[in-house]
């Protein structure tokens, strides 16, 4: 297998065991304090809040903080930040105490490794890209993006489990612990790895590239564009899920039945996911904005039909076929970019980052009132937008000179 083949390289087996353990400790974190917060105060409002507090920073640094975020490009400076990160875990449930003063200090170290996160992010998936040659950016994409799935359904799966077993303070000792060999292994890379070309950080004149890249590049621009708003689909599958479940079966929210349901359906969701992954991960599409928009109009259509679906197994076969749907789009995307060379990679990666971001937050923000309004309302309205917006990239490519066949590029950069 292709991953397998990639892991037997150094460098890519350092980097991709760093970012392994860097987004288990940030999904064990987000839970774990989550929990903490919800437990210690009974708001779900504010156990809400940490998931905007931890997005916020990338929308902000993504869009006015590019000139910090290019700094931190070095496998060094990455090792300090996931070193930081390390302590700051740790540092959390000691600051924790009942009442405003202590949540408002966790939630303040939330914000902080935020910022940390919007900081590496980026940053290391520039750097996956120039660890292979180039007919294996798009395995290599495959390869990481397989981690941070897996680093999602594990991390929410540990942090309950680890709840159960250990107190708090041991369970942000193993978040400290795997930020801590993050920061070791990329430090190690840091002696072996030649300098990193720095991208332009003029402040205003920065931006202006960056925005001059996407417009000579419009297919770049439109897929990040569609990107932003698949978050819309996932946030109405897993905030609406319970509440459609209820709506269209006639099970009692808090039915057991209905929460074997949901776990069958959840579950299917992510075996899609990861099934999908190694699919993606070995395409060499010539005609790569046509498998994004094709990947994500699925997407699309699969949640607006779960409003409709008759039964449990139709919805978790829906979920499925989402499931296998996203990894197509985002692993292909994310190749396309890190064709680029280094210099345009970072800042374009950067406005994905932002994009994506953004997307996650209104979505956290807008789907839930759709829910209470109507549990089916809630994902025609999600699956109806993203469709919109495949179809509307569509008719714009011809129109922009992107074209969803990619035609060839021009002064040694990858076609639109």
């Amino acid at each position: 297998m292709e991953y397998l083949r990639l892991l037997r390289q150094r460098p890519v087996l350092v980097l991709w065991l760093a970012r392994s353990l860097s987004s288990l400790g940030d999904r064990l974190y987000a839970m774990a304090v989550m929990w903490s917060v919800w437990a210690g105060t009974g708001s779900a409002s504010l156990a809400g809040l940490v998931v905007l507090l931890e997005s916020l920073p990338y929308v902000v640094l993504g869009t006015v903080g590019r000139r910090v975020v290019v700094r931190f490009c070095s496998c060094g400076a990455l090792s300090a930040v996931d070193a930081v990160r390390a302590g700051v875990a740790v540092a959390l449930p000691f600051a924790w105490s009942p009442g405003v003063r202590g949540t408002v200090v966790v939630l303040g170290g939330v914000l902080l490794l935020g910022v940390l996160g919007a900081l590496s992010d980026p940053n290391v998936e520039a750097l996956v890209p120039g660890l292979v040659q180039a007919g294996q950016v798009q395995a290599v994409t495959g390869l990481f993006d397989l981690t941070l799935r897996m680093a999602r359904i594990t991390g929410h799966a540990c942090a309950g489990a680890l709840l159960l077993v250990f107190s708090k303070l041991q369970l942000f000792a193993c978040v400290g612990a795997a930020f801590a060999v993050s920061a070791a292994a990329l430090g190690g890379m840091a002696r072996c790895l030649p300098p990193p070309v720095r991208p332009a950080s003029g402040g205003a004149r920065s931006s202006v590239r960056v925005l001059a890249l996407v417009r000579d590049r419009p297919g770049i621009g439109l897929a990040i564009g569609v990107h932003g708003a698949v978050p819309l689909c996932a946030a109405a599958t897993t905030i609406g899920l319970p509440a459609l479940l209820a709506h269209g079966h006639g099970r009692g929210a808090g039915a057991g039945a209905d929460a074997g349901a949901y776990g069958l359906v959840v579950a299917l969701a992510g075996i899609g996911a990861l099934v999908g992954n190694p699919f993606a991960g070995a395409l060499r599409p010539r005609a790569w904005l046509a498998v994004c928009c094709a990947a994500w109009a699925v997407d699309g259509l699969a949640t607006v039909c779960m409003a409709v679906a008759g039964s449990v197994p139709v919805l978790g076969l829906l979920c499925l076929l989402s499931g296998l749907a996203v990894p197509v789009g985002t692993v292909t995307m994310r190749a396309r970019l890190g064709a680029y060379p280094p210099a345009h990679r970072l800042p374009l990666m950067a406005v994905e980052h932002t994009a994506t971001r953004a997307g996650c937050v209104a979505a956290i923000l807008l789907v839930p009132p759709l829910v209470d309004v109507s549990p089916p309302g809630a994902f025609v309205v999600a699956g109806t937008v993203v469709v919109l917006l495949t179809a509307a990239v569509g008719l714009l490519s011809p129109a922009t000179g992107a074209g969803l066949s990619g035609p060839a590029g021009r002064a040694g950069l990858p076609p639109p």
